[in-house]
């Protein structure tokens, strides 16, 4: 049921309607079909069935953190640059967490960090036209005041946890709203190479040497280098070689 299509005093300086529903399976899926032609911003204090990327599931307690999807209209973005949009996303993201935690870092491709803890994903859902994105659909969940997770989830973390005291999530909402508008005005006036630059030089583990595992099962330690343009993950291998992946060809070893 939606509560309020009303502004509150927190997101009194954001550029687009914002939608409060007490309950929904998926706010992705409720943009979806909603289908506005204007950007739109729906927050709920409940999933039903809040997905990650693929076939991942995202524990949120409820009333207890920040669930919230963006239908946004980048029509200038063709459809070979979309991963500009994620990574102008996950710097919003990071930006809005610097303001309470140090140590925050992009994990390939747009999950947040706070060290080796996840504190942030997203799902994002592009439609295209005519070789351009038409509709893009970003759909986050923060954790802010969980205390306990109880899937098998490797490693969540919460700004509870951490902070040792709740948060306010409209607060936060406002801010990663803020920053979200900040960027995407970004991606609109071409600073490409400047989203692109601040992206890379937050990236988790740059530069260092870790364990990682391919998709044929096969681990080797290798050294994380670059994302390209396109979203590939750059590693070098311990023998020197350098190879490309695209999403779900690696995985992270923790």
């Amino acid at each position: 049921m939606v509560q309020s299509y009303k502004i509150n005093s927190y997101l009194c300086n954001v550029k687009c309607k914002i939608i409060h529903i007490d309950e929904t399976d998926s706010t992705n899926r409720y943009l979806r079909e909603l289908g506005s032609e204007e950007d739109v911003c729906v927050y709920t204090d409940y999933q039903t069935a809040g997905r990650g990327c693929g076939t991942n599931t995202w524990e949120s307690e409820r009333g207890k953190n920040l669930l919230y999807s963006v239908l946004l209209h980048p029509t200038s973005v063709p459809a070979a640059s979309q991963f500009i949009l994620s990574m102008a996303n996950a710097l919003a993201l990071k930006e809005t967490l610097d303001d309470y935690l140090t140590d925050i870092k992009i994990k390939w491709p747009n999950d947040i960090y706070w060290k080796d803890r996840k504190i942030c994903g997203t799902l994002i859902e592009t439609t295209l036209r005519g070789g351009h994105i038409n509709e893009c659909i970003i759909g986050t969940g923060m954790n802010i005041n969980q205390r306990v997770f109880h899937s098998n989830a490797p490693n969540p973390v919460s700004l509870f946890q951490v902070l040792g005291h709740e948060t306010d999530c409209q607060e936060v909402l406002q801010k990663v709203m803020a920053n979200t508008w900040k960027y995407m005005d970004m991606v609109k006036a071409g600073a490409w190479n400047d989203i692109r630059t601040n992206y890379r030089q937050h990236l988790y583990r740059l530069g260092e040497t870790h364990r990682y595992r391919f998709h044929d099962g096969k681990e080797e330690v290798c050294q994380l280098l670059n994302v390209t343009d396109d979203g590939h993950l750059t590693l070098q291998a311990s023998g020197g070689g350098t190879c490309q992946f695209a999403f779900k060809e690696v995985t992270f070893i923790l």
